[in-house]
């Protein structure tokens, strides 16, 4: 009996200590359900918040109209204007902007056509410019002739392109002029009218005489027996003498009696039966 009620002061603490853990694990468990029904339920609302917001969109997305709408009347009602007004304004702008483009296409057909018409008699101007330069040329080179200087056979031609034999140099070379076979001391005139521009003795060709003459023009006259008709700078007239034949020309001792005769355009040599009449 002793120590049956010394054990029962203790049995009853067991109890007691053992009621407190299951009292304890149950209000964590009570916790723990209480817990995931809150999350539960939210997950559930927020759920149904994403899937009403879908519908909405999705319902939104298949009638753009209703948008449009909507927009349209709220952007209406925020300016004090009706929807018709607000389209009535569109269609105005949408007028405006049609009539301004077909203005500006308008304006710039014509500038274009103006610019073409411009360009266009610019350039029938620049033709008839260049067709009047070019009967001025044909004028000068038509107007610009010369006389034979002495009547006379050819000797030899012009010939720049191809070589002729020098009897006197035993060797092919150029020719810048033709010879004109004459008696020594035969009368030599000036081929057109001119300045003489030198006198000079020339160690190939002899007494040489160049008038110069309009046009960018130059006659050469040498293989001269003398030159004391004329004097440099002298203006001379078609058919007035300024020399006579001679045989001064060293590079053309050897050949006949004649007068070498040369014709220079800007300074380039010509051939002179070209010139000639």
């Amino acid at each position: 009996m002793r120590k049956e009620a010394r054990r029962s002061p203790e049995i009853k603490k067991w109890w007691e200590d053992k009621r407190i853990i299951l009292s304890g694990s149950i209000g964590c468990m009570i916790l723990v359900l209480i817990i995931g029904v809150a999350l539960f339920s939210s997950n559930s609302r927020h759920n149904e918040n994403y899937n009403s917001i879908a519908r909405q969109n999705q319902i939104i997305s298949l009638n753009p109209e209703n948008e449009i709408k909507e927009d349209t009347e709220s952007a209406s009602s925020s300016v004090g204007k009706s929807l018709e007004e607000v389209q009535s304004d569109e269609n105005k702008n949408n007028t405006n902007v049609v009539n301004n483009t077909t203005a500006n296409t308008t304006t710039n057909s014509t500038n274009t056509l103006s610019n073409n018409k411009n360009s266009n008699t610019s350039k029938v101007k620049e033709t008839k410019n260049e067709s009047k330069q070019v009967n001025v040329n044909a004028k000068e080179e038509k107007e610009t002739s010369f006389t034979w200087p002495i009547k006379g056979d050819i000797l030899k031609a012009f010939s720049v392109d191809n070589l002729l034999y020098s009897s006197t140099l035993k060797e092919w070379t150029v020719h810048n002029g033709i010879d004109i076979k004459a008696e020594k001391a035969a009368i030599v005139c000036a081929a057109a009218d001119g300045k003489i521009k030198s006198i000079k003795n020339d160690p190939r060709y002899g007494i040489t005489v160049i008038i110069e003459h309009s046009n960018g023009y130059k006659t050469v006259y040498s293989n001269l027996l003398t030159s004391e008709f004329v004097v440099e700078g002298e203006q001379i007239k078609q058919g007035q003498t300024i020399g006579t034949v001679g045989n001064s020309a060293n590079f053309e001792v050897a050949d006949e009696s004649h007068l070498h005769f040369e014709v220079l355009k800007d300074n380039k040599y010509v051939d002179p039966m070209q010139y000639l009449k």
